[in-house]
């Protein structure tokens, strides 16, 4: 037990590595390459040369959303394959993302909202909308709120905010205009204002998910050997499904929608440390921004001098990884 342990805290401490690494990089690559050290120097002289001025004002910001979006998308796909059970289980599959982009393009085409800060607001408001309607719609009839009741109503709230998505930005250009560039899923172009509004709710979801993070393994050897185990099934499952619902909530409104992260994320980990969530947690945690930080980095050099936004990067990465997943003979969801 004791080895077994020592190799978890080992792992996280890489994971952690590979964060400052992964840090250090967004910081100091882009169009404009930066040196470390001068890097380090704008972070701790602050320093008042182009360079420093570039990685003060446009990349630490950046950084900082992608860490807090990432460690939020992690968490969050390990939430949700908790408490549904499902090893494909991501922020998508309770209508969480879909609700935040249907905020958000309503907001644009009935509310003249017409900033990032802005929209913020009301992609909570879409993704709290989704996650309520979704579980309403799971708690009706027989046994409640089951795994397989929770992913059916998600795939159903998915589709029905898809079409109302749709026929908006169909029928008027400039949402569509102005949607698309939110909608492709990117860390550039954020400020700190951006950071002083979504990192409560960060914070927030991750105490929240501390928390239930024992009853999850609980709900992992299934319903009744949880409530044999004395845990309110139910109860955890709100639980987790809110802090799911405030860091996915998070993660879109800031970023917009990325995909596979909190599908990929999870799974890692696992393969890291194990099932116990409080290791695999902690592990996603890390791990989250690092596959962000990482895709954003990419994305910057692959097609130079434009960006590729974080989002296609993630999704280019995480479809091999959901075929290599596909193909495995057993998977584990929690």
């Amino acid at each position: 037990m004791a080895r077994a342990t020592r190799r978890r805290i080992a792992w996280l401490l890489g994971c952690a590595v590979m964060l400052l690494i992964a840090v250090l990089l967004s910081l100091a690559v882009g169009s404009r390459p930066i040196a470390p050290g001068e890097v380090v120097r704008a972070l701790v002289q602050h320093g008042t040369s182009p360079d420093a001025q570039l990685v003060r004002s446009l990349r630490v910001p950046r950084t900082v959303i992608g860490v807090l979006a990432g460690a939020a998308l992690g968490v969050a796909g390990t939430v949700m394959q908790g408490i549904t059970r499902n090893p494909i289980a991501e922020p998508g599959i309770l209508g969480v993302s879909q609700g935040a982009s249907a905020g958000v393009v309503c907001a644009i085409a009935f509310l003249g909202v017409h900033s990032l800060t802005g929209y913020i607001w009301f992609a909570f408001a879409g993704a709290a909308f989704a996650a309520v309607a979704v579980y309403a719609v799971a708690a009706g009839g027989y046994r409640g709120a089951s795994p397989v009741k929770l992913a059916l109503s998600g795939a159903a709230m998915n589709a029905f905010l898809a079409a109302i998505v749709s026929g908006v930005v169909t029928t008027d250009a400039h949402a569509l205009d102005e949607f698309r560039f939110w909608q492709v899923g990117s860390i550039s172009g954020r400020d700190s204002e951006v950071i002083g509004q979504i990192w409560p709710f960060v914070l927030a979801g991750l105490v929240l998910v501390a928390v239930a993070a024992r009853g999850l393994d609980a709900l992992a050897l299934g319903d009744d050997a949880a409530r044999g185990l004395g845990h309110n099934v139910g109860l955890l499952r709100i639980q987790g499904a809110v802090a799911a619902t405030v860091l996915t909530g998070a993660a879109v409104a800031a970023a917009g929608p990325i995909a596979f992260t909190g599908l990929a994320v999870p799974h890692i980990a696992r393969a890291l440390v194990g099932t116990a969530h409080r290791w695999v947690l902690p592990a996603a945690a890390l791990l989250g921004p690092v596959m962000i930080l990482v895709a954003d980095v990419l994305g910057r050099i692959v097609l130079p001098p434009s960006e590729v936004p974080v989002a296609v990067m993630t999704a280019l990465l995480g479809v091999p990884f959901l075929i290599a997943l596909v193909r495995r003979r057993a998977v584990v969801a929690a």
